[in-house]
């Protein structure tokens, strides 16, 4: 994990203070960043308010105050929005040439880049919603403007969300949208069927709810932990003839691989289709 952001490095500016640019502010202060280096603009006060009380940062009603003196420039608003609060920023970006981080889905560097006035170095990223606890993943691309030293500061921003993974070719950031952006509704849609099945099968509520999820918890813990792959885990844990083997025949046999694949695939086209219906 990487380690605070310094003070005397520069200024960071957070346009839009949500629950991720929450996250990734709290993650920075509880690492180490001086709060005098983090500045938010957001409309709402109560969020206002509450970041400065919070976490000592701050805060103000418009980008543009935000930016001021911020070397770097984190997009943290709705992606039907972006254009509008870039094209806001574009004069005063052409002048101080920040380094644009973006955690919008569907929204390209190349489109970030324009909308700031141009040349402007952008780091695209997908963060996913357990960064709320700092366990996330974040995915990241950085088009060609953007330097060694950029990258590295990119990096320590979304590391004190969680894990970080670099990303080569911009146009696999739609499946990293797909796979991990999305993917904690996957594992909230598995352990609501799981749910339900258990109270089918004449278990408590209560008791279906704490099996399921500590089930999921340990799961998760055997594959991040054990550095074995999903199939192995999945092989040693069901016996020939046994319990899990017939559940697995039923999963297998209802397409769930299949159901599965179609599902990143959808959600990996919805992504173009923001990125297109942006420009």
């Amino acid at each position: 994990m990487s380690g605070p952001i310094s003070s005397d490095e520069d200024t960071i500016a957070f346009i839009g203070g949500g629950n991720m640019a929450r996250s990734l502010v709290g993650g920075m202060v509880a690492r180490g960043t001086d709060p005098a280096c983090i500045q938010v603009a957001e409309p709402v006060e109560a969020l206002r308010d509450a970041l400065s009380r919070d976490f000592g940062v701050r805060v103000h009603a418009d980008a543009i105050d935000a930016v001021v003196g911020a070397a770097t420039w984190v997009f943290a608003v709705k992606p039907q929005v972006m254009r509008t609060v870039c094209e806001g920023l574009a004069a005063h970006a052409r002048d101080a040439h920040p380094l644009a981080v973006s955690i919008a889905a569907g929204i390209t560097t190349a489109q970030l880049s324009a909308w700031l006035g141009g040349s402007t170095a952008v780091v695209r990223s997908m963060p996913n919603t357990p960064a709320l606890l700092g366990a996330g993943v974040t995915g990241l691309y950085a088009n060609a403007a953007v330097d060694a030293a950029g990258r590295a500061r990119a990096e320590a921003l979304l590391a004190t969300a969680g894990e970080t993974v670099w990303i080569t070719d911009e146009a696999l950031m739609d499946a990293v949208t797909a796979v991990s952006g999305s993917g904690p509704a996957y594992a909230f849609l598995l352990a609501e069927a799981m749910e339900d099945a258990a109270r089918a099968q004449g278990l408590p509520a209560d008791a279906a709810r704490r099996l399921v999820l500590q089930t999921l918890l340990g799961a998760a813990r055997m594959l991040t932990e054990s550095g074995e792959a999903p199939a192995e885990l999945r092989r040693r844990v069901t016996s020939p003839g046994g319990t899990t083997q017939a559940a697995i025949e039923a999963f297998e046999a209802g397409g769930l691989r299949r159901l599965v694949a179609e599902a990143v695939a959808a959600a990996t086209v919805r992504g173009r289709e923001l990125s297109a219906t942006n420009d």
